[in-house]
């Protein structure tokens, strides 16, 4: 990461101006936030926990939603108390090293998140197209390879992504017009060319998910031709609940995420930008265990059991 010759004295910093331009709502964001962030962390961890002590949820499944809550656990901490603290303190400044640090992190989280939404679609397609293979297509060793893949994935693009930013030149003072150190929020503070990272973005970004979207539809096609072939309403019925947290899932990330491709470059939209930045890196961290357990027999039964041992036991 250089810095600008003629600003080699100057104290190179980012301000992150989040929402500060509502004052009056700052101390009911930070009560809103902080309830958010906690659903998030309790709701996710306690995923975590159902899976690994439920021996009856020791399957592929299961195995892939573990991991999914676990990247969302970490998204949300990569982001949600940097927002806390900008809500309770006057100092919104921050380094460019801690800024593209959350960036990593961020982006490594995000980028892992659609691969694994894509891996836990072609789960479905062989749960329900190969019924009878399914165990010995989705073995612990070819799930444990998927989820490594998974995990290698975000970090590589996410490298990728940092050196992009590392390569350019910073002088000064920059606002960031947001609550998090995104991509398109530090190019914009750079005072060098931006070719480089501006290309990067765009193929990456693209290729991702293009490639994610491509591998759902893809497996969602074929559930559902299978799907149409059965005779038993009972079996479509069946087959489809185990798709239904899945779908929902996939499409409000991938809803999210279009949204914000969407939203016109103009300082018009800063606020739109905003409101999409917090429902893709706050708000989903937080929904996905709610989605999952609320339409999973499987859990919801579990979690019965734990409430009814904790009340035996009192």
């Amino acid at each position: 990461m250089m810095i600008s010759d003629r600003n080699q004295s100057t104290a190179v910093i980012f301000i992150l101006l989040g929402f500060s331009d509502y004052p009056e709502f700052q101390v009911l964001l930070f009560l809103l936030f902080l309830a958010i962030y906690m659903i998030a962390v309790m709701g996710n961890l306690g995923m975590i926990a159902i899976i690994i002590t439920n021996p009856k949820l020791h399957t592929p499944m299961y195995f892939f939603l573990k991991h999914l809550s676990f990247v969302d656990f970490c998204y949300s901490t990569a982001v949600t108390p940097k927002l806390l603290e900008s809500l309770v303190s006057k100092d919104r400044t921050i380094s460019i090293p801690s800024c593209i640090t959350q960036f990593f992190f961020t982006g490594n989280c995000a980028l892992t998140d659609t691969f694994m939404l894509a891996v836990m679609a072609y789960d479905r397609f062989v749960a329900i197209c190969n019924p009878l293979l399914y165990m010995v297509i989705m073995s612990e060793k070819h799930c444990a390879l998927l989820m490594a893949a998974a995990y290698s994935w975000g970090i590589l693009f996410s490298l990728l992504f940092t050196y992009s930013l590392l390569v350019l030149s910073f002088c000064g003072t920059n606002i960031i017009n947001n609550f998090v150190c995104e991509y398109s929020g530090i190019l914009s503070a750079s005072c060098s060319d931006k070719h480089f990272s501006e290309m990067i973005l765009f193929i990456v970004a693209n290729f991702n998910m293009l490639s994610t979207l491509m591998v759902i539809f893809t497996s969602y096609i074929f559930v559902v031709i299978t799907l149409m072939k059965m005779h038993s309403a009972r079996a479509k019925y069946k087959a489809f609940s185990t798709c239904a947290s899945h779908l929902t899932a996939v499409g409000i990330f991938y809803g999210t995420v279009l949204f914000l491709y969407c939203v016109p470059n103009s300082k018009s939209s800063w606020f739109t930008i905003k409101v999409g930045s917090v429902f893709y890196t706050v708000v989903i961290p937080m929904l996905n265990p709610l989605i999952y357990s609320l339409r999973n027999n499987d859990v919801k039964e579990t979690l019965r059991n734990l409430m009814d041992k904790k009340m035996i036991s009192h």
